[in-house]
């Protein structure tokens, strides 16, 4: 991290543009609190990838606080080639500039940075994948309309000092599972969406959460889900990879895990 971190403040001289990915899940968590410090004046674009995958009253909210604090903030689908034209026209709204445009991608882990890349570009040569840390070194793609990306491996704090924002990074699957506690995040996760979005669970997984506990709920989506083993009863990891995989691919809804009032965001 200490590398990337380096590598972001020398490219930081030689680019027009920083190019800011957050996820609309969780677009504080997803926000490295150390960019801005090293970022300061230069323009920036954020873009809040991944908002087929959380709420349109979220996606409204954090809109509307992000413009009002940085120069331009929109918001989209990585995977979505119609987006092209919406990132091309906000980039030159913020930087006017007749010649080449060099500019910067970063983001923390799995935000969607390689994705975004292939899509601008036209073409596949950059590794993407649905796990944190696939980009190991930076690379220049070049880009129609005499833009050049420069693509870095994501930046994250590795020790959140909020730990609501570590869960919602876990959740999210900016932190690799291998090191987590999945039945334990998965009953996290769980607790979030009974509280918040009871009926997207309800209708996921057919089942009824009335008066029932996050751990009753578990068991009841490890039931219906075929997660139990033989003499040995639920299989509960089988259950939160389901659980985790499936609120991750927005199976289970479109969902907005914080808000900027709610989750005390005035520090962004």
């Amino acid at each position: 991290m200490e590398k990337a971190r380096e590598l972001l403040k020398t490219k930081l001289k030689i680019v027009d543009i920083v190019i800011e990915l957050i996820d609309a899940r969780a677009p504080l968590s997803s926000k490295n609190p150390e960019v801005d410090a090293i970022i300061r004046e230069k323009p920036r674009l954020i873009i809040m990838n991944k908002s087929d995958l959380s709420g349109n009253k979220g996606n409204i909210k954090w809109l509307e606080y992000l413009n009002k604090r940085y120069q331009k903030a929109i918001a989209i689908n990585a995977f979505d080639k119609g987006n092209i034209k919406k990132i091309n026209d906000a980039i030159y709204q913020i930087v006017s500039k007749s010649s080449s445009l060099k500019a910067m991608i970063v983001g923390i882990p799995n935000v969607g940075k390689s994705t975004l890349i292939n899509n601008l570009s036209g073409r596949k040569g950059t590794k993407t994948g649905n796990k944190p840390g696939m980009t190991k070194n930076i690379q220049w793609i070049v880009i129609k309309n005499k833009l050049e990306l420069l693509d870095t491996p994501g930046l994250l704090n590795p020790s959140p000092s909020n730990p609501e924002n570590e869960q919602n990074l876990a959740f999210i699957g900016a932190i690799k599972d291998e090191i987590l506690d999945i039945e334990n995040i998965a009953l996290k996760l769980l607790e979030v969406l009974v509280a918040e979005a009871p009926d997207n669970l309800e209708k996921r997984y057919k089942i009824s959460i009335r008066d029932k506990s996050p751990r009753e709920v578990f068991a009841e989506i490890a039931t219906k889900r075929g997660c139990i083993v033989k003499n040995r009863g639920m299989d509960y990891m089988r259950a939160a990879v389901i659980i985790l995989n499936e609120y991750r691919k927005g199976m289970i809804g479109k969902i907005t895990l914080e808000f900027p009032i709610k989750s005390g965001s005035e520090s962004l």
